[in-house]
């Protein structure tokens, strides 16, 4: 079983500062007074995120995108494979889709490596949303705070596990049995196995197997980046509503992020929250759940009724 993909009504690409070509696609209601952008983590792809997203379609103007390297994306130049680039990917992203699809209030949705990148986007660049919603970011505290060690165990541990990650597959079928097999991934609801497997491979046409969109040293080196990021912001830092979903730290399993967002977001005036029983990829554990809290906080500034 694998989500169906809703009906694209627009698609088209956006080039990068660099030259990196990223590919955007629009979904659901093009005439809805809301826009939500969305996107994912680093060695996954935002079609993955389907059991998240996709019933979002029915309400709003949806426009997903794969960040470089990834997903639908060509291969771009590995030496620019960096926040500080994923930044200025966030800010030409923006502002391509408004100046394609026209200006509304727009929400950015964004999860792991993409909601850091429109951290520091948001930080260093500027703000451009109407609201933004991270969930759960790998954020990484300064080095004499108390989970800074975690953090920096949980990043290294990735970091070596994605170098020596099996990147070639007869069909995605066999990286869908992987996801299953794994605790942290075990929990996805039904279905989204499939449809992550489906959207990070890419058919190799002429060696006839399946193989990983995003190359295993450049999903080690974002995991690397992480520590050497210097990226703990305030909530007043960013300069408009910002909304931080953690994994559950309650959670018997709970992974470091959920720790670290629970930290940040005490110390860091944010409007936090968690789903219970939730793992890192929350949005496909308990998308509904997820949905609801997006929603709360989308109410709560007059975003929708």
């Amino acid at each position: 079983m694998t989500f169906e993909l809703p009906e694209t009504t627009d698609a088209f690409g956006l080039t990068m500062d660099d030259g990196a070509e990223l590919s955007v696609r629009r979904h659901g209601k093009a005439d809805a007074d809301v826009r939500l952008v969305v996107s994912h983590g680093n060695g996954f792809a935002v079609d993955g995120y389907l059991p998240f997203w996709g019933p979002l379609t029915e309400d709003f103007d949806v426009v997903v995108f794969d960040f470089r390297n990834h997903g639908r994306n060509p291969h771009s130049d590995p030496a620019n494979h960096n926040y500080a680039q994923m930044a200025r990917d966030v800010d030409r992203v923006f502002h391509g889709i408004r100046e394609r699809l026209g200006e509304k209030t727009t929400v950015g949705i964004v999860h792991s490596m993409s909601a850091r990148a429109s951290m520091k986007h948001a930080v260093e660049i500027g703000f451009p949303w109407d609201a933004l919603v991270l969930f759960d970011p790998p954020n990484v505290p300064p080095t004499d705070h108390p989970v800074y060690e975690v953090m920096e165990g949980f990043e290294l541990l990735l970091a070596n596990w994605a170098l020596e990650r099996r990147d070639r597959f007869a069909d995605p079928s066999e990286l869908a049995a992987e996801y299953a097999g794994t605790r942290a991934h075990s929990t996805w609801v039904e279905g989204a196995h499939e449809t992550m497997a489906s959207a990070v491979l890419r058919k190799n046409e002429e060696k006839g197997d399946w193989e990983l969109s995003c190359r295993r040293e450049l999903e080690s080196a974002i995991y690397k980046a992480a520590l050497s990021l210097n990226l703990w912001p305030t909530a007043k830092e960013f300069g408009g509503p910002v909304k931080l979903i953690g994994a559950d730290p309650e959670n018997k399993y709970a992974p470091a992020p959920a720790f670290a967002n629970r930290a940040l977001g005490e110390e860091g005036g944010y409007d936090y929250g968690t789903v219970p029983g939730t793992g890192h990829m929350l949005q496909i554990q308990r998308p509904a759940e997820c949905r609801e809290l997006m929603f709360d906080f989308l109410r709560k500034h007059g975003i929708m009724s």
